[in-house]
């Protein structure tokens, strides 16, 4: 059993900190050339933020395709994962929830990174407030498309019988149908439905009447979304560093989202 880096929990922000969230890169997509582009930025806002960050939550879709075979994981991203060995060497702690493009994480990251890995959504305490936090597929009503297929790519047998293709073709094969099935790259779903239609904001306000969370941080919708549910309850999308370039900023008493213009 992979044993996760300890994530303090609570997490305290120490004055002048904040804490900071991320999500849905698809590095790799639509092809290399593009995607060092947006990893290029990526890195500078990793950078950016080194010195003031008391903890960083990266939401899922970092890439889009990741699958770890028992020696072998997807060739490039080197800029990206050395950024973040060195975030977490420096003592930083970064926390990843998988997203529905790369949840074939199996311990890499722990091993190599000393990042935790989740795979499904988790409540964290963090500055006194709490927080539901998960990549948002497969949640709620509707996102019908994503449920089928997340039941297949999370089926043992079919992740024991793709183990089995060379990693060149394995890769190769499911690179081209990540970047061109629109049921998995969620294309078509880009667009504000209207809160009524929001399912996560569904999924949100039915978790409420479980229990109370200042805050519901998802990504998988690839729209900066900041929605209030109650008078002490927010919804917040993070966007994507795709279109959007979009994240997450906590620094103690408000959650809000912000734009990476350089």
């Amino acid at each position: 059993m992979q044993q996760h880096p300890t994530i303090p929990d609570p997490i305290a922000i120490p004055g002048g900190k904040k804490v900071y969230f991320a999500s849905d890169n698809h590095l790799g997509a639509p092809n290399s050339r593009e995607s060092l582009v947006r990893e290029r930025r990526f890195v500078a806002w990793l950078d950016s933020i080194r010195e003031d960050a008391a903890a960083i939550f990266l939401l899922g879709d970092l890439f889009d395709f990741w699958f770890e075979y028992k020696r072998v994981v997807p060739k490039g991203f080197t800029r990206t994962l050395g950024a973040l060995a060195s975030l977490t060497d420096q003592g930083i702690p970064v926390i990843y929830f998988v997203g529905n493009h790369d949840l074939w994480m199996d311990g890499y990251f722990e091993e190599e990174l000393n990042i935790p890995v989740y795979h499904k959504p988790r409540v964290f305490e963090i500055g006194g407030k709490r927080f539901f936090i998960g990549h948002g597929d497969g949640l709620g009503p509707g996102d019908k498309g994503f449920k089928r297929m997340k039941k297949v790519f999370t089926n043992p047998v079919a992740q024991w019988a793709f183990r089995w293709l060379h990693p060149d073709l394995g890769v190769r094969m499911a690179q081209y149908f990540s970047v061109k099935n629109k049921m998995i790259s969620g294309e078509e779903d880009v667009r504000f439905l209207g809160e009524d239609r929001e399912w996560l904001v569904q999924y949100a306000r039915r978790k409420l009447t479980e229990a109370h969370f200042d805050y519901f941080v998802f990504g998988h919708r690839h729209l900066p979304l900041d929605i209030k549910l109650t008078d002490s309850s927010r919804y917040v999308n993070l966007g994507d560093w795709i279109s959007h370039y979009s994240y997450g900023v906590f620094d103690g008493e408000t959650l809000k989202l912000e734009y990476y213009r350089q």
